[in-house]
Parts: C-alpha cells; structure tokens; sequence
C-alpha cells in the first residue's frame, strides 16, 4: 500500500488541495471557517456548561478551546472519512490508483486545518496570560498518535460502508456518544479513580488531556497513558490497512 502511495504521491498532494479548498468553496469566509466554527462552539458550551455542571476551572473558555480543536479534527475527519470511497465511486470505477489515497486524503487536509486553527489556541494562552511553555515541543508526538488511530479507523470504516451503508448512520451515532466520554468540557480529575480509569480506556480521552497538559497545565504528558494509545492506534491501523486491502477488490462492483 505504501509503496503505491508514494509512486501516487503527486495525486495525493493535488488531492489533499481539492479536499482543503472544496471544503469551503463557494462560501464568504472560506478558511476563515476553520477559526470560526470552533469559536462558536467554544462560546456557546463556555456560557452554558459552567452553570450547568457548576465548574468552577479557571480560564475555562481558554480550557475548552484545548479540546475543541483536536476532537473537530477527529469528528470531521471521521464523517467525511467514512463516506469517501462512496462519494468518489464515479472515479473509482473508471481509473485506477490506490484507493487508500482517499482516505489518507481526509485525514491530511483535516490535520492541515488542524494546524491553521491551532493560531487560536495561541491567541487564548496569550489572552488568558497563561502563556506558552517548553512542554509544547511534545507537541508533533501527540499529533502522530492522533494521525494514526483517525487513519486507522478511516481505512476500516469507509471500506465497510462500501458493502453496508448505513454504517456512517451507525458510527455518526457512536461518535456522538464518544463526545460525552471524552473530556472535552470537563477535567477527568472530577471523577473517582475507578471511573477515571474506564474513560481512559478512550484514547481520545487521553489524546484531549495530553494537548491540555503541553498547553494548559504546562506539564508533562502522562507517557504511560500516551503508549497505551500509541500501542492501541498503531494496532487499529495495522487491522485498518488488512481490512481495507481486503475489501478494497470489490469497490468497483458494489459501486
């Protein structure tokens, strides 16, 4: 599969630039939306979930922004990862290249996206007076991590809707839930260790809280928990790259 995706390096690149400039084509803002979005999702969760659950963490917009940008990265990713090799069937039946470039396409321009509105989480470390620290080097491994298990699970999930179409209803739903699992709005720290210890059985809960310790805690990640997910994300793509090589000769006919 590699070795095909670098002889198609050139179209993944073209790629990678239809998905970023598609995204928003046609709209006023554009890439500004990439700021926009999760600014308002931050706004809005920043004014209702501190009456809510009675939080009391100090900076708290500037707390969720930290999770805000890595969990859109990982939903948007997953949505649109999902139904590609379904969006793109006309092509797939009529050229052939690696079809693995589809998928690896959502994830890289979702990554760039990632990057472009990560300019907002500097400008809430500065504004907050938090500042920034040499914690961020950490930074690039948290990334990969992530890279890896939403790589991983694209490769399984949009081989599977090619044959069962209603998976991208099953896992929308399923991501959904994740979002209440995960420590987005809240600190796994108001939790008792035996409760603690089931949410950080998922790896994006570890994955939001090792940005929060580099960004907002100025701290080092917890790198038991970080090779765990590595581990578990490596796994999953390994199982993602079998299951799509597998399932990837009868696109064009289910197509």
């Amino acid at each position: 599969m590699f070795k095909e995706i670098y002889q198609y390096r050139q179209l993944l690149k073209s790629n990678v630039r239809k998905e970023i400039r598609g995204k928003y084509k046609g709209s006023f803002l554009g890439v500004l939306w990439s700021f926009v979005n999760p600014l308002l999702m931050t706004l809005v969760y920043a004014i209702v979930f501190p009456f809510l659950l009675r939080n009391s963490q100090d900076h708290y917009t500037t707390f969720i922004v930290m999770a805000i940008l890595p969990w859109n990265w990982f939903t948007s990713s997953i949505a649109q990862g999902t139904n590609t090799i379904l969006v793109n069937g006309g092509i797939i039946k009529k050229v052939y290249f690696p079809r693995a470039i589809l998928p690896i396409s959502i994830v890289v321009s979702g990554l760039v996206n990632f990057l472009i509105s990560c300019l907002i989480i500097g400008i809430f470390l500065i504004c907050s007076g938090i500042g920034f620290s040499v914690y961020i080097a950490f930074l690039p491994i948290i990334i990969l991590i992530q890279f890896m298990l939403q790589l991983g699970i694209i490769l399984i999930t949009s081989s599977v809707d090619v044959y069962v179409r209603d998976a991208e209803y099953i896992i929308n739903f399923f991501i959904s839930l994740l979002f209440y699992a995960t420590p987005v709005l809240y600190s796994l720290d108001m939790f008792p260790a035996r409760f603690k210890f089931f949410l950080q059985l998922n790896p994006m809960a570890t994955i939001i809280s090792s940005y929060r310790d580099i960004f907002y805690y100025q701290q080092l990640p917890n790198f038991t928990l970080l090779a765990y997910v590595f581990c578990l994300s490596a796994f999953i793509l390994f199982i993602g790259i079998k299951i799509f090589n597998k399932l990837e000769k009868g696109f064009a006919e289910e197509l």
